[in-house]
């Protein structure tokens, strides 16, 4: 099993995916063949449906964490071990559409001005000014902050695609406290550093500052640091800002994935109702 996922490592590397893919491709193909327990030769679409399955009614994984089970078992299998699949046998989850929970403008600056961490403030309001996600903030160079044009370069986003973003001017404050207050120094040139300052800080760590202000200030709703994000692209649309503008700030490969904000933004505000104007007669308002 272990030449199989090295040999798996070596094929995920030769492709140039992502650190983060590399990783989850291999920890779930190793979960597979443990859970299997038989020579990799002897596997096939039986043994993925049953795997698949326990995730399903056993672990009670959504659809999205068992289709990324499902992606790394097929690499495994199409790329690594050089097999065939039946894939009507093996098919995809269908994932629910949900729309995101949105938190208001005022909702976000509480949470904000509830962070007790100078530089858990200023990972926050990366997150939402610039539309950033976990680790996108805390992969952050300092030499990614470019003050003089006002916008964020976000090196090797998600997928490997480089962007700018905005940079808000309050943010752009906020950053320069955390410079006189923290120093940040790191040969990698990173923004943000872990408690030693010896290693860059983690998504986890912009994750854990987000929930502990959201614990702070008492607020509710089921949100995550990606609901930052979320919030960052709906409050721009509602201010006019193109869904094009949009994709472009967010990465977006395609503009279907930026249309979901079309559902989030309150559009409604200064329509008026036809029935309004039929019943009233004032067609011209």
């Amino acid at each position: 099993m272990q030449k199989v996922l090295e040999k798996m490592k070596e094929d995920i590397c030769l492709r140039g995916l992502s650190e983060n893919t590399l990783k989850q491709y291999v920890d779930n193909a190793r979960l597979f063949l443990e859970f299997t327990n038989k020579p990799v030769q002897g596997l096939d679409e039986q043994d993925i449906r049953t795997y698949l399955n326990y995730l399903i009614s056993t672990k009670k994984l959504s659809p999205s964490s068992v289709n990324t089970y499902n992606a790394a078992i097929r690499f495994l299998f199409f790329v690594t071990l050089n097999r065939s699949l039946n894939l009507r046998q093996i098919p995809l989850q269908k994932k629910n559409k949900k729309l995101p929970i949105i938190l208001t403008r005022d909702e976000i600056s509480t949470i904000i001005n509830g962070c007790i961490n100078l530089k858990h403030k200023a990972m926050l309001m990366l997150a939402y000014s610039a539309g950033l996600r976990a680790s996108e903030v805390a992969n952050l160079r300092i030499c990614d902050i470019d003050s003089k044009e006002m916008r964020i370069f976000v090196n090797c986003g998600k997928g490997g695609k480089d962007r700018f973003t905005l940079l808000s001017h309050v943010c752009l404050d906020v950053l320069r406290q955390y410079w006189k207050a923290y120093h940040p120094s790191h040969p990698s040139g990173l923004l943000f550093l872990g408690a030693l300052k010896v290693s860059h800080t983690t998504y986890r760590s912009v994750e854990f500052a987000f929930n502990e202000a959201v614990k702070r200030v008492g607020i509710t709703k089921n949100v995550s640091i990606h609901t930052l994000r979320h919030c960052f692209a709906t409050h721009l649309l509602e201010d006019g800002t193109s869904i094009l503008q949009i994709k472009q700030l967010l990465g977006h490969s395609c503009i279907q994935s930026t249309t979901i904000y079309l559902h989030l933004a309150n559009l409604t505000a200064g329509i008026k109702s036809p029935l309004d104007c039929a019943m009233t007669g004032d067609y011209n308002a």
